[in-house]
């Protein structure tokens, strides 16, 4: 679809925001990318859920629901919560965790509403992620200690789970109000 879905997403106040009161559907880029640095702002409202997910495949059946659609069973997640009044309190899904696998470390969040900095790092198969300036994240995609993590989460029945190495990046649209802006992506030449 190449049409934005204004009723779904607006933009106020130079933030592009996604609309509880709707249906919800995730945002991806038109372009794909393997290699890449990925800048932005995020904020959240009380109890609020989202991520960013990235080497995501096009899947326009899987593109509207509950917040729950099947996107998210294939991919990494760098998680975006409401840590302290989600009811999901397991710091594997917490805020900058890479979501049911890895927990974040150094992490310092902004009150409910200001904006969290955030920069995800992808290349040659290396991830880093940053909040607020610090690195709480940091892993190898197919090292074996990934592996590992993976044979333990709730990914694991999926042989597919992130086995592209190129594609889109989602912006998820979760139910709740989720403030993104100053999104900027530039990829990573080898």
């Amino acid at each position: 679809m190449d049409e934005f879905p204004k009723e779904i997403w607006y933009v106020e106040n130079g933030a592009l925001i996604a609309n509880p009161d709707t249906t919800n559907r995730d945002l991806i880029t038109k372009e794909r990318f393997k290699d890449f640095e990925l800048e932005y702002e995020w904020a959240v409202d009380t109890a609020a859920n989202s991520g960013v997910f990235f080497h995501m495949q096009e899947d326009l059946t899987m593109e509207s629901g509950n917040g729950n659609s099947p996107n998210w069973l294939d991919n990494y997640e760098l998680q975006i919560l409401d840590d302290e009044n989600f009811y999901d309190t397991l710091a594997v899904r917490s805020a900058g965790s890479l979501y049911d696998l890895i927990k974040p470390v150094n992490k310092e969040l902004k009150p409910i509403g200001d904006f969290n900095t955030a920069k995800l790092i992808h290349n040659n198969g290396h991830v880093e992620h940053w909040l607020n300036g610090k690195k709480v994240i940091d892993f190898t995609m197919d090292s074996p200690e990934m592996k590992e993590l993976l044979g333990q989460s709730k990914f694991k029945e999926n042989p597919e789970f992130h086995s592209d190495k190129e594609g889109h990046i989602m912006f998820q649209h979760h139910g709740q109000r989720v403030y993104f802006k100053n999104i900027r992506v530039r990829r990573l030449e080898h």
